[in-house]
């Protein structure tokens, strides 16, 4: 963010991370923000997983990816041009984990603080239910499998 001149997001204080999702440098996305994309945003059609109801045309999974993770942007799109959003690494989203509230609600943040942070997307070595675009799982900070997890770059702009 800074060599390219955009503000800076994060603020870190010791073990202390703040974020402002308000300012226009890089960042993680929020869940719902991660969510939308992967649905395919206001073009989605409504696929289990990111950009098809067959994972095999979108996805590295466990059933066809030797357990490897793979270059991105080998298999299709989603609705919106975005790869990978399925399979082949676990993705970190910026929110903290916490239960859902009830009704519809435009953008919403996770829990201000917690243990757990939430992870999306699925990984190259775990099942086709772990890629659905609805499924959520979470991990502790600095505890992630180098492996199996990465992250998806947001800006505000």
């Amino acid at each position: 963010s800074e060599k390219q001149g955009l503000s800076r997001v994060y603020t870190v204080a010791g073990n202390i991370v703040s974020c402002d999702l308000n300012a226009d440098g890089y960042r993680l996305p929020t869940e719902a923000e991660w969510e939308y994309a992967a649905k395919g945003g206001n073009s989605s059609k409504g696929y289990v997983y990111s950009g098809s109801n067959n994972l095999d045309e979108i996805a590295w999974y466990d059933s066809n990816s030797k357990n490897q993770t793979h270059e991105v942007g080998t298999k299709q799109p989603n609705e919106l041009g975005l790869y990978d959003m399925s399979g082949n690494v676990f993705e970190w989203v910026w929110d903290y984990y916490g239960s859902y509230t009830s009704g519809n609600q435009t953008n919403p943040r996770g829990p201000s603080s917690g243990s757990v942070r939430v992870l999306r997307g699925g990984c190259s070595s775990g099942s086709a239910r772990y890629c659905r675009v609805a499924l959520r799982d979470t991990d502790y900070p600095g505890r992630g499998s180098i492996e199996y997890d990465g992250f998806r770059l947001a800006r505000t702009k």
